[in-house]
């Protein structure tokens, strides 16, 4: 049954780590550090066993403006909020940006916990009470309880308790379905056992002996042994503090920031497609481009903000962005993130990703530009798992989308994604273009491939009247974009399918296309395969062809050439011999019943047998070897079994 995580948030000195301590008699402050200089630096971790039978796993996080990275890290995949103010104090700076933070990363219910009540009176306790209210307004604290709390004396602590078990008796417990995904928030050696990593598993299930991968890294580990709240289980689900023994990683190839998920669930990337909320208490507009450190789960990585549909961005405002990482990511569509500026360090804004393998979407920004942008996030934030498949079909263009990749890009995975699919396919809004890997085409992209298609080939017959058609490499290397193989076949195989094109052998044409000869050319024709007849098999160069009909363009020559070699007339043994096909075709025969007879040839028996010299000689015999005629051994051929 999925765990809800509890975390703390508030200002330095106000009491989280005595207050979780109060509660479960766990001290999560456990570096040498930590307990000399009184504060919390790392993350620490306990758990509550509560009175309606529920375990909590909570996540105490440090205070201090300089571990705030770290804060965001904790605070990641947390269900309940203990929000802790200091009675003495009030609200103070990090009170305010712990807040925006569990707000930005979608925190939705928690309490307030009013800490250090032995040190106040009663009516400075009710003014910071006010103050409480006041700042809670409007927000996802605004009904929420406020528990007077002294972890010294223990007073409160009962009704924290009591209140969390409230709050947890409420929840669904409904598992959060599909592949394992847990941020590691911290990594280390553990002396006869190697490698650990520990962090807040936010979906699927992952069982001792399977696989996990290291995103974006790479790097594959198998699960040797897991322990939830120090206690060792053999399958862990979503929801819960784990800390996971791996094997075949070692600690220098891990650090906080990384995902170990199921292996083909998440893809790297340095570009995401998001909704940003730019907090309204900034003093300055927000500008294109501008360098930011960016909080994804438990990583944190330098970027750029990209606006889509603006230069600026004012206080208080949210619009569509992407964010261009200086290093991989990778998450889901819906994962939260925080943005911070560069320096001075302070939280800005943040939202919610919305497409995790995104293409560049601003390099100039037109009104076109403006309005498809905010479009397709638009779709990707409110559409429908349908209108998100046809979007993302469409930004890939002629390369398509396999399922194994529209289920990373959507977060979506098995009979949920396949009954997703469905819809779409069902419409003919999109087609099957492979099978065997599932891949995918918007049928818009579709459509435009196969008027590609057929414009490159009327463009051709009209440049090239003499000319049959092309060959289907010329044609799929004369797009402008990246066209995927399969994408190509299937387009082709639709208009060979409705006959508007046609394939003899190599080449592909218009099924209305016919060479249609001048006089001048017909007699063209005509003259040069007499001429190829007339020289036999002791046949004319290209070069002396050339020279032979030099009152006619090259190109001209060239393409009644290629006219006999696809009606067969002539053929190519080399690149400068040309043969008539029948004076080639009775050598042919001669050389088949030769070898027949004898056994083998060898070149000089050849050159007996038909009067040529070496210049035609080696060449036909190379040419047999190509037809699969002959087999060379040696210096002599013999017949293939299978000619």
């Amino acid at each position: 049954m999925r765990e809800i995580v509890l975390g703390t948030a508030g200002h330095v000195d106000h009491g989280k780590t005595s207050f979780t301590k109060a509660l479960t008699g766990i001290d999560t402050d456990r570096l040498k550090e930590e307990k000399r200089r009184g504060i919390t630096i790392e993350l620490g971790f306990a758990y509550l066993d509560l009175p309606c039978g529920h375990r909590v796993g909570i996540v105490d996080v440090p205070g201090h403006e300089k571990f705030v990275r770290n804060m965001v890290a904790g605070v990641t995949g947390i269900d309940v909020l203990a929000f802790v103010i200091a009675a003495d104090e009030g609200i103070m700076p990090q009170t305010k940006e712990h807040f925006d933070i569990c707000t930005l990363l979608g925190v939705k219910q928690g309490f307030v916990a009013l800490t250090k009540i032995d040190l106040v009176d009663e009516e400075w306790l009710e003014l910071v009470m006010d103050e409480i209210h006041q700042f809670c307004r409007g927000s996802f604290l605004e009904d929420a309880p406020i528990v007077p709390i002294s972890s010294t004396t223990g007073a409160g602590i009962d009704e924290a308790i009591t209140v969390i078990d409230t709050i947890v008796g409420k929840q669904d417990f409904v598992e959060t379905h599909g592949p394992f995904r847990l941020p590691i928030d911290r990594v280390f050696m553990m002396k006869g056992f190697g490698v650990v990593v520990t962090g807040t598993s936010l979906s699927g299930r992952a069982s001792v002996g399977a696989d996990l991968k290291l995103y974006p890294a790479g790097a594959v580990g198998k699960i040797r042994s897991i322990q939830v709240h120090s206690s060792s289980v053999e399958e862990v689900e979503a929801g819960y503090r784990t800390a996971i023994n791996l094997h075949g990683l070692e600690a220098e190839e891990i650090s906080r920031g990384m995902v170990l998920a199921t292996p083909g669930s998440l893809a790297a990337t340095y570009m995401l497609d998001c909704s940003l909320t730019y907090l309204g208490a900034n003093d300055r507009a927000l500008k294109h481009r501008r360098r930011v450190r960016v909080h994804l789960g438990t990583a944190e990585c330098i970027g750029r903000v990209s606006l889509l549909d603006r230069d600026e961005l004012q206080p208080g405002e949210t619009a569509s962005v992407q964010l261009l990482l200086e290093e991989p990511v990778a998450v889901w569509p819906g994962d939260r993130f925080v943005i911070r500026s560069y320096s001075p360090v302070i939280t800005i804004g943040g939202g919610t990703v919305l497409g995790n393998c995104s293409v560049r979407k601003r390099k100039r920004l037109t009104a076109r530009d403006r309005g498809v942008n905010t479009a397709v996030l638009n779709t990707l934030e409110d559409g429908t798992i349908a209108e998100k498949i046809i979007t993302l079909l469409s930004e890939s263009g002629m390369a398509g989308l396999t399922q194994d990749e529209l289920a990373v890009r959507l977060g979506l995975f098995g009979k949920p994604l396949a009954k997703a699919i469905n819809e779409p396919l069902s419409q003919k809004k999109m087609v099957v273009v492979d099978t065997a890997v599932q891949r995918f085409v918007a049928v818009e992209i579709a459509d435009e491939v196969i008027a590609t298609i057929v414009a490159a080939l009327k463009q051709f017959h009209l440049a090239n009247p003499l000319k049959e058609g092309m060959s289907k490499e010329q044609v799929r290397s004369g797009f402008k974009q990246e066209i995927d193989a399969k994408v190509f076949a299937y387009c082709l195989n639709e208009l060979l399918r409705k006959g508007i094109v046609v394939q003899e052998e190599s080449l592909i044409r218009m099924a209305d296309h016919q060479v249609a000869l001048q006089a001048d050319e017909a007699q063209l024709k005509k003259d040069i395969l007499h001429w190829y007849q007339a020289t036999g098999l002791s046949t004319a160069t290209y070069k002396e062809t050339l020279a032979r009909f030099a009152d006619y363009p090259e190109s001209l020559i060239k393409n009644v050439i290629d006219l006999h070699l696809n009606e067969g007339s002539l053929v190519k043994v080399s690149e400068s011999l040309y043969f008539d096909a029948e004076h080639l075709s009775r050598l042919r025969e001669q050389v088949v019943a030769f070898i027949e007879r004898e056994g083998e040839i060898n070149a000089p028996r050849f050159k007996e047998l038909s009067g040529l010299t070496r210049k035609y000689s080696i060449p036909i015999l190379e040419y047999f070897d190509r037809l699969k005629l002959t087999m060379r051994i040696g210096d002599k051929r013999v017949l293939r079994k299978n000619r």
